[in-house]
């Protein structure tokens, strides 16, 4: 996959755009071990823990193989997960939040998001649409992934049920990555194809590395990975909101946000 733009260091001037992930407190345990992980919502692999509040997420549920658990915990818990896992293999963690709402106080704001997420010439739409350039409301809904490698880590991750989703094709705990790792990114019952796909890595130092791909025809992106890392990839779909979202929020955009986390070993 082609890279659109040159590594951004974690010393650039801070985006509009704020992520919301799992991340996993150790990416692989022990079959006897417990998968522990937060609720992050920042940048860059940088931001607040947030606690396990029920009211906030419409699911949070575990995967391994065709077998399910939802996540139980206690209101305030942090970790928001902390819970033994189903079995050997790999897991999926996935959290859908529940919907919220952002007010832009003008375009310019708004504008600075679309371009950093490649989500195309939006300005005419807003206007064809008769929409105010100043103090409109964006919905947002989170769609997140942690991939955990448990014992021998076998298996692959899969589609879950989410409305936007990235599925791994390549087992990062088990598969040999020299090629590249591969997502697939999807939206209801489409793979989203020539779409812009945020790639973060982390060091063993904190340090992190932003770049961006497109995924091809397939809606697959490729992209290098460095053993003793960590990665987050994060997918946007901006959208008019159905009427009743529209109503019950009074939002004129809506957007979904995809995101994948997992580590490379040593």
């Amino acid at each position: 996959m082609r890279v659109l733009a040159i590594i951004f260091s974690i010393f650039c001037s801070p985006v509009v755009a704020h992520e919301f992930w799992i991340e996993p407190m150790a990416y692989q345990i022990g079959a006897d071990g417990k998968l522990r992980a937060n609720l992050v919502n920042g940048e860059e692999f940088d931001g607040m823990h947030l606690a396990y509040l029920p009211q906030r997420f419409a699911n949070f549920v575990i995967f391994n193989g065709q077998d399910s658990k939802r996540v139980d915990g206690r209101p305030g818990d942090i970790p928001a997960l902390d819970q033994a896992p189903i079995g050997d293999g790999l897991h999926i963690a996935a959290y859908q939040a529940r919907r919220a709402t952002l007010r832009y106080d003008d375009w310019a704001k708004f504008q600075k998001f679309i371009d950093h997420k490649d989500l195309g010439d939006v300005l005419p739409v807003h206007r064809a649409r008769g929409l105010p350039e100043e103090r409109f409301t964006e919905v947002y809904s989170r769609y997140s992934k942690a991939l955990f490698g448990v014992g021998d880590a076998g298996g692959s991750d899969r589609r879950v049920g989410l409305e936007t989703e990235l599925v791994a094709l390549d087992n990062p705990y088990t598969d040999d990555l020299s090629a590249g790792f591969r997502v697939q990114l999807h939206y209801r019952d489409t793979f989203r194809s020539n779409e812009q796909i945020e790639v973060f890595e982390r060091a063993a130092d904190g340090s992190v590395a932003v770049m961006l791909y497109r995924t091809d025809e397939q809606g697959i992106g490729t992209f290098p990975v460095k053993p003793g890392h960590d990665y987050m990839v994060d997918a946007v779909v901006l959208r008019e909101p159905p009427s009743e979202v529209a109503e019950a929020t009074g939002a004129v955009w809506q957007t979904l946000w995809a995101n994948l986390t997992f580590a490379v070993p040593e």
